[in-house]
């Protein structure tokens, strides 16, 4: 593919902004709100915010959990989407609304049940005051925020459905109600201010949990009120009937995305734990870079949703040719944009961990691992829209060897190694850690170019 193929028309363009927008909007106030929600709970102590962090951490791997569920019939929604069939669309929310349920049982069950070996995963210090410390913070925030995945879970599958269908508005908006709550509501439970108790880190929680009730209320009124432009959510509730034809498919094409997410997630949870061998610091570190790079990575990460959409729509219409050359735009825009963000991130590395009341070793942990991933941006930036874009034509199984069995072979184990047989210090070993993304990248360009992906799942 030429230089001139991978640049777009204005109007192209155009079209992309309109739907990234809202998305860009919404994960950059969640993940700037989570930064301020992070430095409020590291003014409380080091500790508790090492706590928090290893919460979250275990929380992730639900978030992805419940993210694979929803983009298995998502390929579906969007491509019956792009043939205006709005009967696929409503199905594809059953199955959806039938998979979150049944994941958020599991999730509230392992977080009543199986809090503490899960939790002392991440406990490799030997100050012993500080391992309880940390270990009841997690352990209290945990039990709060397991009130939260319900609506969580629920909310991302109304929401993911309606950005599928091209309303990508609503949860836009939605969103951001809902962070000013979690974080209007951190100020007040944290520190006990206007008069409300001073709750430390379960005010974090509560605040958190408090913020998914109002965002699902958001969605789930306006879906079901503006059925003209939402024709699929008629009739949801008469019946809980799914097609067997189509359960089967979504089964069969949605199964290796749903594990390949649980599956992503859990080793990005275990490289966490591997990189804590190295001492609580390296958590606090760790915790402190990973929500600035969020907020950096916010750029590639909404147009990973925004390709998805465009190139299933195009898909599902039975546009191949159109498919193959809008994604190969998009790809190329995303690398661009992760570059330019790595340069920001290189440049303002030093400066944004001085925010946290931390220690100086924390702060030197943070900016390191912050420039690492600057350099790596383009890197991650390319594997996000390439991954997004295999996945848009069903190749699930594709992806699935290419993200999470890939880590699962090569990154984890390769990173169990230099932490358990070699005494090396957090900075090399985060380094070394970072080498197979750019194979992957490798493996990812021959899988785009070959074009197997290009599928149109809606024919049958």
């Amino acid at each position: 593919m030429g230089i001139r193929k991978l640049i777009g028309t204005k109007e192209f363009y155009k079209q992309a902004l309109i739907l990234a927008i809202p998305v860009f909007v919404q994960n950059l106030i969640t993940n700037f709100v989570s930064l301020l929600d992070n430095i409020m709970v590291g003014q409380i102590g080091t500790a508790e915010m090492s706590g928090v962090s290893i919460a979250n951490t275990l929380i992730f791997v639900f978030n992805l959990c419940i993210f694979g569920g929803v983009s298995g019939p998502g390929i579906f929604s969007a491509q019956f989407h792009g043939k205006e069939d709005h009967e696929g669309v409503k199905n594809c929310l059953r199955y959806k609304l039938y998979f979150v349920i049944f994941i958020t049982f599991l999730a509230i069950l392992a977080c009543f049940f199986l809090y503490d070996p899960l939790i002392n995963l991440y406990l490799h210090d030997s100050n012993t005051e500080n391992v309880a410390l940390t270990f009841n913070s997690a352990r209290d925030y945990l039990f709060v925020m397991a009130f939260g995945l319900v609506p969580f879970a629920i909310s991302n599958a109304y929401s993911g459905t309606l950005r599928e269908t091209g309303q990508t508005q609503v949860p836009m908006r939605a969103g951001i109600i809902a962070v000013f709550v979690n974080l209007i509501f951190n100020y007040f439970l944290i520190f006990g201010n206007f008069g409300f108790p001073k709750l430390g880190v379960i005010g974090a929680a509560v605040a958190t949990v408090l913020s998914r009730y109002v965002e699902l209320l958001i969605v789930v009124i306006w879906t079901h009120k503006n059925r003209a432009e939402n024709r699929f959510i008629i009739g949801l509730y008469r019946s809980f009937k799914i097609p067997f034809s189509l359960l089967k498919d979504i089964t069969v094409k949605g199964l290796p995305l749903m594990l390949n997410e649980s599956l992503w997630s859990a080793s990005v949870s275990m490289l966490v734990s591997l990189y804590s061998t190295r001492g609580l610091d390296v958590v606090a570190g760790l915790n402190i870079s990973t929500t600035i790079n969020n907020l950096f990575n916010v750029g590639f990460i909404s147009l990973g949703t925004v390709i998805a959409i465009i190139v299933g729509n195009l898909l599902g219409a039975g546009k191949l040719k159109e498919a193959k050359e809008d994604a190969g735009k998009l790809i190329a825009l995303t690398v661009v944009i992760s570059t330019i963000i790595g340069i920001i991130a290189v440049i303002s590395a030093p400066f944004f961990p001085l925010i946290y009341n931390t220690t100086e070793s924390v702060r030197k942990v943070a900016t390191d691992v912050i420039l690492i991933c600057a350099f790596m941006s383009p890197f991650h930036g390319f594997v996000n829209a390439a991954y997004f874009t295999i996945r848009s034509g069903g190749k699930t199984v594709i992806t699935f060897l290419l993200d999470s069995a890939y880590e699962w072979a090569v990154t984890v184990p390769l990173t169990y190694i230099l932490a358990y047989f070699t005494g090396i210090p957090i900075v090399p070993l985060y380094i070394l850690s970072q080498i197979p993304l750019v194979v992957k990248s490798v493996v990812a360009f021959i899988l785009f170019k070959k074009g197997l992906w290009l599928n149109n799942l809606t024919e049958n």
